[in-house]
C-alpha cells in the first residue's frame, strides 16, 4: 500500500477506534478521553500490533495537543488564575518534591542506581496539562476554583518539571552549571509570568486595529493561529514546552476572540486531540510486565505516583477546604506525555535500563488512564456521591 494510504488506514483505525470506546464508555457513564486512551492500547503493540508509533503520529498528536490547551486557554481568563496565583504555588512546589523524594527511595529501596532511580522520580514529577486541561473541560468544571487552581499549577509544574530534568541530566553527565540553569529558569519563569499578565490586555488593544486592516473572511481565526504558533515557538526557545505556549495564547485571547474563532479551533481540535490520546496508549508495552519482580516495581512506582500527587498537591491546597484540596490533588495525578519525555531521555542517555524506562511509561500511562475517573470522582456534586 502506498505511503498516503497507510496513513490514511492509521488515521482511519485511531480516529475511528478512538471515538467508538469514547462513545462506549460515555454509555456507561466513565469519562470517554480514557476510553481514547485506551484506544491506543488497543491498537498498539501491547493487544493488536496493528499500529506503532511513528514520526508522523507523534507530529499530529502534538498538533493535537497544541490545539487542545490553545482551546482550554481561550476559556481561561488569566485574571482568575493570577488570584489563585500563591496556592498554585505551593501545589506545584510540593507536587514536585513529594512524587521526587518517595520515587527515589522506593527506586533505591529496589536495588536500582542512584542515577537510574533520581531519573524515574523526575519522570514523576511534572503534571500533564493536555491531560488534566480536557478533563476539567469535559467535566464542566473550567470556571470553578479548584480547576484553576489545578491548571495554574499545571504550567507552574512544567516550569519546575524542566529544571528538574534539566539538573537530573546534569547530574548524568557528570556536573551541573548553576550558573546555566539559573539563566534557563530566569528565562522560562520571565517568559510565562510574562505573557500570562500582559497578554490579555496587550491582545485587548492590538486586535481591533488587526482586523480593522485584515479582509479575509477567516482573518480573526487566522490571527488566532499565528499567535498561537507564534507563542508555541516562542516557548519552546524559552525552555518551556509548546504546549505551555499554547495555552498562554489561547489565555491571551480569551477575552477578546470571537465566537467564530471559539468553533473553529474546537473544530481543528476535535479532528486532532484522538491522536493525541491514543498516542499515548500506543506507547504502552505490557511484554515489560511479564516479570514478577518488574510487575510489582511498575505497581509500586504507579501507585507512589497517584499517591505523591494525591497527598503533595492536596496539602498545598488545604487553605481552600478539603473538597477544593481533594479535588486538585486528583486532578495533578496524570503524567502523561511528560514523564514519557523524561524516561526517553534516560533510555537515550544509556542511564535507564529498557526494562526501567518501561516501568516509567507504564506508570506514565496509568496515571493518565486514572485521572479522569478520579477527576470525576471528586467533581461530582455531593447530591450525586
Amino acid at each position: 500500500m502506498p505511503e498516503s494510504g497507510m496513513l490514511a488506514l492509521e488515521m482511519l483505525l485511531i480516529f475511528g477506534g478512538a471515538k467508538l470506546l469514547a462513545e462506549l464508555f460515555e454509555a456507561v457513564r466513565l469519562p470517554g478521553i480514557a476510553g481514547e486512551m485506551l484506544a491506543g492500547v488497543i491498537l498498539g503493540p501491547s493487544v493488536l500490533h496493528w499500529i506503532s508509533p511513528s514520526t508522523t503520529l507523534t507530529a499530529l498528536a502534538d498538533l493535537g495537543v497544541m490545539f487542545l490547551l490553545f482551546k482550554v486557554g481561550l476559556e481561561v481568563r488569566s485574571s482568575d488564575l493570577m488570584r489563585v496565583g500563591r496556592t498554585a504555588l505551593l501545589v506545584a512546589v510540593l507536587g514536585v518534591l513529594v512524587p521526587l523524594l518517595l520515587g527515589w527511595g522506593i527506586m533505591r529501596l529496589w536495588g536500582n542506581t542512584n542515577i537510574e532511580s533520581i531519573f524515574v522520580a523526575a519522570a514523576m514529577v511534572a503534571t500533564s496539562a493536555g491531560i488534566t486541561a480536557p478533563v476539567l473541560e469535559r467535566l464542566g468544571v473550567l470556571k470553578s476554583r479548584a480547576a484553576q487552581i489545578i491548571l495554574a499549577a499545571a504550567v507552574i509544574d512544567d516550569v519546575l518539571g524542566l529544571l528538574v530534568l534539566a539538573v537530573v541530566s546534569s547530574l548524568a553527565r557528570g556536573s551541573i552549571n548553576w550558573v546555566q540553569l539559573a539563566a534557563t529558569a530566569a528565562v522560562a519563569i520571565g517568559f510565562t509570568a510574562l505573557v500570562a499578565a500582559l497578554g490579555s490586555p496587550t491582545m485587548s488593544r492590538l486586535i481591533p486595529r488587526v482586523h480593522q486592516r485584515l479582509s479575509a473572511s477567516e482573518a480573526p481565526f487566522h490571527f488566532a493561529m499565528v499567535t498561537l504558533f507564534a507563542l508555541a515557538v516562542a516557548a519552546i526557545y524559552t525552555g518551556v514546552a509548546a504546549i505551555v505556549g499554547a495555552f498562554l495564547a489561547g489565555m491571551a485571547l480569551s477575552e477578546t476572540a470571537s465566537q467564530r474563532v471559539h468553533t473553529l479551533t474546537a473544530g481543528v481540535a476535535e479532528l486532532l486531540v484522538p491522536f493525541f490520546l491514543a498516542g499515548i496508549g500506543l506507547h504502552l508495552e505490557l511484554s515489560t510486565m511479564r516479570s514478577m519482580p518488574v510487575f510489582w516495581l511498575a505497581m509500586a512506582i504507579t501507585g507512589a505516583a497517584i499517591a505523591s500527587k494525591l497527598f503533595g498537591c492536596g496539602v498545598g491546597a488545604l487553605s481552600e477546604g478539603r473538597r477544593v484540596a481533594l479535588q486538585v490533588g486528583c486532578g495533578m495525578v496524570p503524567r502523561g506525555e511528560v514523564g514519557m519525555v523524561v524516561a526517553q531521555l534516560g533510555l537515550a542517555m544509556g542511564i535507564v535500563s529498557n526494562t526501567i524506562y518501561g516501568v516509567a511509561v507504564f506508570m506514565a500511562i496509568t496515571t493518565t488512564l486514572v485521572a479522569p475517573l478520579l477527576a470525576g470522582w471528586a467533581f461530582r456534586k455531593p447530591s450525586q456521591a
